[in-house]
């Protein structure tokens, strides 16, 4: 059996001009993640399955496993993943939001059998446009 290889999460933090509550709603429900992100079944309810619809790689389920409202929504995402979404108002119109996208494993390879080692990077640079350009054009815009 080879030893768990863990390798660095994926963190990407911004500061978007716009209220908790709206970040929170971006975030934490599925019209929200879908606007900036990709097509999903997710609710806001600790324990819920969903799935998350990627046009290139199909269905990947997912479960909610933490949900503190208007502070954090963590879930597993497919067989080795975890996503984790940090909210922090820093005032009354300014919020930082931190994503963390966790679970990596030099060893292992993703369900489609492709490399973490490889797809972590392809994720990094991924994550990078989506929180830095998409997610704020979507609250801001």
């Amino acid at each position: 059996m080879q030893k768990q290889e863990f390798m660095p999460e994926i963190r990407k933090t911004i500061r978007l001009h716009a209220p908790i509550e709206k970040v929170w709603t971006a975030v934490a429900t599925s019209e929200g993640i879908a606007s900036w992100w990709m097509p999903n079944t997710f609710e806001p309810k600790l324990g819920h399955h969903f799935i998350l619809r990627s046009d290139q790689f199909g269905d990947s389920p997912c479960k909610v496993t933490e949900l503190e409202p208007l502070k954090r929504v963590s879930f597993d995402w497919g067989k080795d993943w975890q996503l984790t979404f940090e909210l922090t108002a820093l005032t009354n119109d300014i919020t930082e939001f931190t994503l963390i996208h966790s679970g990596w494993d030099e060893n292992k390879t993703t369900e489609f059998d492709q490399p973490h080692t490889i797809i972590r990077s392809i994720m990094d640079g991924g994550w990078e446009k989506i929180v830095t350009e998409k997610l704020p054009a979507y609250i801001e815009g």
